[in-house]
């Protein structure tokens, strides 16, 4: 990551482009940022989870993909003239992936990872993304769903070793995502820039296991097709190494289809049905099924608790989608 010398640099270097896009107050602000400390997430009371074993770890992309599941970046707070700033750092680069024993993958992608973080905050929260290009020759940016100013869209190329600034407000709540929009927008996405973006409403969600699924594609021969699919990134890795949950326990998972150039996706679990909070724009949910149908950048709360021990399946009810990659189990343990 880049430390605040090499931002201070940045910035002057790039003085003249941020006055351009009207961001002179937030790149000052930076600069003279005080009370830099990590915020822990007092918020959300925390379920016990099975222990997940570090063996498990993937080198090629730096995390554990069962970890990734579980793990959400709150950022660090600043306090900027007596108000509180919710910051993340992220880095575009360009980062070979090993999907399996035949095929590595040169992927974009944020801070080394596929998917990208896990952003979370409260509704309400003051946000302050800075984004910093060190992908290579290529231009990229930052997309957020959900609602801001017209000059934090993201639709604006950032240039390879440049850095930009995105500052708004977190909302609505609900489940949103963040993913590079410069053209071609599908290779930038399906090649791995893009995640998810959790706005929490004022009054937490009751307790539960919370996680993160993400289903993804990926071209690997450049012919606007995919090949292969994944969950979290990595083809067929919640298949070998199940995600595991306690019996009974509330699992509220956060999923969203990322997999571009096929039109529609679903998500289906075996032996059970979820509560559906679409978008996570409700606190209560709007149907019972186990399977739900989404098209790509379309997200939901499902909510489920398993009665009975064992290992059970989820995937998209699209077979060739799932026996591609994008399969995995859940092993439920008393």
């Amino acid at each position: 990551m880049f430390n605040s010398q090499d931002l201070t640099k940045l910035i002057k270097g790039n003085r003249r482009q941020f006055l351009k896009w009207g961001l002179v107050t937030g790149v000052g602000a930076v600069g003279t940022a005080v009370g830099l400390k990590a915020l822990q997430p007092t918020q959300r009371k925390i379920v016990p989870i099975p222990e997940i074993s570090d063996t498990t770890k993937i080198e090629s992309i730096g995390i554990n993909p069962l970890a990734f599941a579980r793990h959400f970046d709150y950022g660090k707070i600043i306090e900027e003239n007596g108000r509180k700033i919710r910051e993340f750092r992220v880095e575009a680069r360009t980062t070979p992936v090993k999907l399996n024993e035949a095929v590595t993958f040169i992927t974009w992608n944020l801070n080394g990872q596929v998917p990208g973080p896990t952003f979370r905050a409260t509704e309400g929260d003051r946000i302050r993304v800075i984004f910093y290009n060190k992908a290579g020759g290529h231009s990229h940016s930052l997309h957020f769903h959900g609602i801001h100013e017209a000059n934090m869209d993201g639709v604006r190329p950032v240039r390879n070793g440049s850095v930009f600034i995105y500052e708004f407000d977190a909302k609505p709540y609900g489940v949103h995502l963040y993913h590079c929009h410069i053209a071609p927008v599908t290779r930038h996405i399906s090649k791995g820039l893009y995640g998810m973006f959790i706005i929490d409403p004022p009054e937490p969600r009751p307790p539960a296991d919370e996680m993160v699924l993400i289903m993804a594609g990926y071209d690997i021969d450049d012919d606007q097709k995919n090949e292969l699919y994944a969950f979290n990134g990595l083809p067929d890795y919640y298949m070998h190494h199940p995600i595991p949950v306690w019996k009974d326990q509330l699992i509220r998972l956060y999923v969203l289809n990322m997999i571009e150039f096929d039109p529609v996706a679903t998500f289906h679990v075996h032996a059970n049905m979820f509560q559906v909070y679409r978008t996570g724009r409700t606190l209560t949910p709007t149907e019972e099924t186990d399977v739900i149908t989404m098209g790509t950048a379309e997200r939901h709360i499902l909510e489920l608790s398993y009665p009975y021990t064992g290992k059970f399946m989820f995937h998209p009810h699209q077979d060739l989608i799932a026996e591609e990659g994008c399969m995995g189990y859940f092993d439920v343990r008393e």
